[in-house]
């Protein structure tokens, strides 16, 4: 791996080696627009208030991709552990099958376009705003770009800023078509036991109504994925919250990697990215299961988050993966007094954090200071001590008492009753939270799911059947559960949410399946389940092959 004495010449050496000018790949209707630091103004609305956006990813499906044979993960010979044993691709770059090779490359992955697809609450689509890309005619060197990695079915949540005239997502400073990007270091946090020898900015994009784009690099994340982040725009600031992961090698964790986990907060940078320069992670939140009286887990993993949001001046995240930690929903405590076991309830007198935690001394070694809680009424227990079924992901506050969460399931592919173990989980779906003014805790309704039609096999156009013979399971995908959702309150008294379904399938990376997006109305005041038995999803659009759904937002602007 070549070291570069700073990230903006690792940049534009990335840039002039990667961002050659080349046709368009994307779907027929869709729209490029530029970046913001190198376009002019655009006075036209593209994004309607009140339309909904759906994140979405397209693979090119060539098979130059991969080399059957070839060395993975890229670089790897350049790290301090080596090359995996046996870590050599098994098939070339033709979807699906490419996705095996991460039975080869646990690390592995391969980028691929962001498209905003506006749609209208119905599921009609109306236009498609492709993110600046390496494959854009006009993206050369110095121009602003961001990717997702196809198969990183956490990646490209999207949110709206505090103001609510911009949208928000993260992903990757990286041509497309790269190789093992998700997994790879960023340039200001090398951890030298990460088998990928690669390394790549994250960064958060902005877009307003104008589908005028700007993008923020960070550090953090190293060795994993940003996946979803918020802009705190209220008040005089301009600041990121984001939720992600951190880490690819081993332990002990160079410090870099451990402050960019979990919880960030970082500056909006109005520069093009040839011009920005990232420093040192700045960690915003930390949690550890030593606030719950448990034994320490491995430094930054109980900070895993998925899902991201802010209600009453409160930011909330949520873990639905991992061993270490506990699957649940947190929030930051910004008052230091909220819950001095691990769990409570956000003060009424909390406000927005703006300024990092900073780190002691013994960062490497007994991680963060802790400053996040569990919400009262979910789940506590570690998972190394608990039988874990519950996998929370997004979550959308209706109200002050009711939280609907997402839950993905558990993403069983241990043998061919893939099928019928997700048709069983209880709590996969949309779950319905309410407190409890009585116990002054949090407490589930219940678990919506009919319609969802879990562990139940989608046949889909130019997508295989029968049974993948790298993992003697079957190719077709079902849903498993619920990712990322959002919702509104309707006239009446009820609600409307939006989701984007989790599969499970016999690929060999389950995050490259084609998934749908499904929608359901229920009543606010309910908390009686045999009144919720009536109320079922409806599949409002379903991914291609080739193509996956990731987040779904409002449009900017949208009240």
């Amino acid at each position: 791996m070549k070291l570069y004495s700073s990230p903006r010449l690792y940049r534009r050496e990335t840039l002039r080696r990667t961002a050659a000018v080349v046709a368009l790949g994307a779907l027929t209707g869709s729209l490029a627009v530029a970046a913001d630091d190198h376009s002019p103004a655009k006075p036209q609305s593209f994004f309607t208030p009140g339309n909904l956006v759906l994140s979405r990813s397209v693979y090119d499906n060539k098979a130059s991709n991969v080399t059957v044979g070839e060395v993975l993960p890229p670089g790897c010979a350049s790290t301090s552990v080596g090359c995996p044993a046996g870590s050599k691709a098994t098939n070339s770059g033709i979807y699906p099958f490419v996705f095996n090779n991460v039975l080869a490359d646990g690390s592995f992955g391969i980028t691929s376009p962001i498209y905003l697809d506006q749609i209208a609450p119905d599921g009609t689509i109306i236009n498609s705003l492709e993110v600046p890309n390496s494959r854009e005619a006009g993206i050369q060197e110095g121009r602003s770009q961001l990717v997702t990695s196809f198969s990183s079915k956490s990646e490209v949540g999207l949110h709206l800023s505090t103001d609510g005239q911009y949208l928000v997502f993260m992903g990757y400073v990286a041509p497309v078509d790269a190789l093992d990007v998700s997994n790879s270091n960023t340039p200001g946090a090398i951890d030298p036991t990460n088998p990928v020898g690669e390394t790549y900015f994250r960064a958060a994009a902005r877009v307003d109504r104008r589908g005028k784009f700007s993008f923020t690099e960070t550090n953090a994340y190293s060795g994993n994925n940003g996946r979803a982040a918020i802009l705190n725009n209220s008040d005089g600031n301009f600041i990121f919250y984001s939720a992600g992961n951190a880490g690819n090698g081993n332990n002990p964790q160079p410090a870099g990697v451990v402050l960019g986990a979990g919880a960030q907060i970082f500056d909006f940078a109005g520069e093009p990215e040839s011009e920005q320069e990232p420093g040192t992670p700045t960690p915003v939140g930390s949690f550890s299961v030593t606030q719950l009286g448990a034994k320490a887990d491995k430094i930054g993993k109980d900070d895993n988050f998925r899902g991201i949001a802010i209600f009453n001046n409160v930011v909330y995240f949520t873990k639905g993966s991992g061993g270490n930690g506990v699957n649940t929903v947190y929030f930051l405590d910004t008052t230091g007094a909220a819950c001095p076991k691990g769990v409570g309830l956000p003060s009424t007198s909390a406000t927005l954090p703006t300024t990092p935690i900073v780190p002691g001394p013994t960062l490497t070694t007994t991680g963060l200071p802790s400053n996040m809680c569990i919400l009262k009424g979910f789940p506590s227990i570690p998972n190394k001590t608990a039988t874990v079924t519950a996998f929370p992901f997004g979550l959308w506050f209706a109200n002050a008492t009711t939280l609907y969460v997402a839950d993905e399931g558990d993403g069983y592919t241990g043998g061919l009753d893939l099928y019928s173990h997700a048709a069983k989980q209880t709590t996969a779906g949309l779950q319905k939270w309410v407190f409890d003014s009585v116990s002054q805790s949090w407490k589930l309704a219940y678990v919506l799911q009919k319609g969802l039609r879990l562990g139940g096999p989608n046949l889909i156009t130019g997508y295989p059947t029968g049974i993948n013979a790298a993992t003697g399971l079957p190719w077709a995908p079902a849903a498993d559960g619920l990712r990322n959702i959002t919702g509104k309150v309707l006239p009446g008294g009820k609600v409307s949410i939006w989701g984007v379904t989790s599969t499970i399938s016999g690929n060999g990376d389950t995050g490259a399946d084609p998934n749908t997006l499904d929608q359901v109305i229920d009543v606010l005041a309910n908390t009686d389940p045999s009144v919720a038995a009536g109320e079922s999803f409806v599949r409002l659009r379903h991914a291609k092959s080739g193509e996956v759904y990731r987040g779904i937002s409002f449009t900017p602007g949208s009240n």
